[in-house]
């Protein structure tokens, strides 16, 4: 594939995980419902003077978070939270331009691969989707309630982890040959447990987030003293203990991360007592590496009450550990 593409695509991963980066400060700053207005072209120019700002200021008072939260809020302490936002819809912004701009130049110069353009439309359609659910999910905190929801911030995480993955996947399989060696045939279908059960626990540290949950029950192994706490499944019908109960969720989190750490690191030991292809135990090794560091940081985050920087980082090795699992499961499938 010409090295433009691929400088066009790798650009598209890099700007979708910084906007992840920025999207876990904006909500851990409390920033997310600054801007209630949706404006998607006048909404890139910010306030330019005082008037402006006192103007943006004055829409935000008319709804719940300032009204029950922040109504002590002054117009510089606004000026804090509007700047995350602000940059978070920017890049959301940039990211589409950096799509559709290099796509029409692409198409005009005959550079892309007949095989390639349903895979980019495929792309565009899940930008616009991230985008939607986006503002989706800020609308549904400038109602009664000034918390966005958790459901809805959970879809605008996936959709955006989903979107990373697609264009690294089709990296990999346009700039890459196929690596052919003898592979254990249950390990494929392991590997794809793994990235599995790696996409479940990305759901519940999302809901964790939405939900505040990492505020609380600060201790590990132990929550409330105990292995297995009281109140797990005090809510009624018992399903919704898997979904909106705090403590639930975070207990979920904790032990679906154990899990991938045993499976992983079950599966590294596995392939260096046995003769495997250098390629395979190259990309288990990385993937060793990360769920590592990712436990770490989310037993640290969760011991030190959520340090906004630890977080992000936590948030960002999850993104990093599913696209180290995709690439394991790659080379497999070339097998």
């Amino acid at each position: 594939m010409n090295k433009y593409i691929n400088i066009w695509l790798f650009s598209a991963c890099f700007l979708i995980i910084t906007m992840v980066i920025i999207g876990g400060i904006t909500r851990l700053t409390h920033s997310g419902l600054s801007m209630v207005q949706w404006k998607p072209v006048s909404g890139s120019i910010p306030p330019l003077n005082e008037t402006d700002w006192q103007t943006e200021f004055d829409h935000y008072k008319q709804y719940p978070e300032y009204k029950l939260i922040n109504n002590n809020m002054t117009l510089d302490e606004f000026k804090s939270i509007f700047f995350w936002e602000y940059i978070h819809r920017m890049i959301g912004r940039f990211l589409g331009l950096l799509f559709v701009i290099p796509f029409c130049i692409f198409y005009y110069k005959k550079m892309i691969p007949d095989k390639l353009y349903t895979k980019l439309f495929i792309m565009f359609g899940l930008g616009f989707l991230q985008g939607l659910m986006g503002w989706y999910m800020v609308k549904s905190g400038l109602a009664d309630n000034p918390n966005v929801s958790h459901y809805r911030l959970t879809a605008h995480f996936l959709l955006a982890v989903g979107l990373v993955g697609y264009i690294f996947w089709t990296i990999l399989e346009f700039n890459y040959k196929k690596i052919k060696s003898p592979v254990h045939s249950g390990l494929l279908k392991y590997s794809i447990i793994i990235s599995v059960i790696i996409v479940l626990q990305m759901i519940y540290g999302a809901f964790t987030a939405g939900l505040k949950a990492g505020f609380a029950w600060n201790t590990f192994p132990l929550m409330n003293g105990l292995w297995i706490p009281d109140g797990l499944f005090s809510l009624n019908p018992a399903w919704k203990n898997l979904v909106e109960n705090n403590m639930t969720i975070q207990f979920l989190h904790r032990y679906i991360g154990i899990l991938i750490l045993i499976v992983v690191t079950g599966l590294l030991i596995k392939l260096l007592k046995q003769p495997a292809n250098h390629h395979i135990q190259k990309s288990v090794i990385r993937l060793t590496v990360i769920v590592w560091i990712q436990v770490i940081l989310g037993i640290s985050t969760l011991l030190l009450f959520t340090p906004v920087w630890m977080a992000v980082f936590h948030q960002v090795f999850a993104v990093l550990l599913f696209l180290a699992s995709l690439h394991l499961i790659w080379i497999l499938k070339q097998n």
